[in-house]
């Protein structure tokens, strides 16, 4: 079953799914600024565009392009800028 998500103000689309071993989405996100809550572990691929993310515990952003991934722990948050519209992949443990 697809459930379809949106957050922002319809700056950020989603398709939730159960993928193989995970929950799982796939979404795109417009330019602009978002803060992020977790509630369990996620593992996020920049699928095309551009990221800068804050990940909790760090003080500056770094940069995420195409393939490139990072991990948040569950029940925080974190910053993104969305410097290019983006398509992303998530999964949840």
């Amino acid at each position: 079953m697809l459930s379809i998500n949106s957050y922002f103000d319809d700056h950020v689309k989603s398709i939730a799914f159960q993928g193989k071993t995970n929950a799982t989405t796939v979404g795109v996100m417009d330019i602009g600024e978002f803060t992020f809550g977790t509630s369990q572990y996620e593992v996020m691929t920049v699928i095309d565009g551009e990221l800068e993310v804050k990940l909790p515990g760090t003080q500056s952003f770094n940069t995420f392009t195409n393939g490139d991934q990072f991990e948040v722990e569950a029940n925080s948050s974190f910053e993104v800028k969305v410097v290019r519209q983006t398509a992303y992949h998530c999964t949840y443990e």
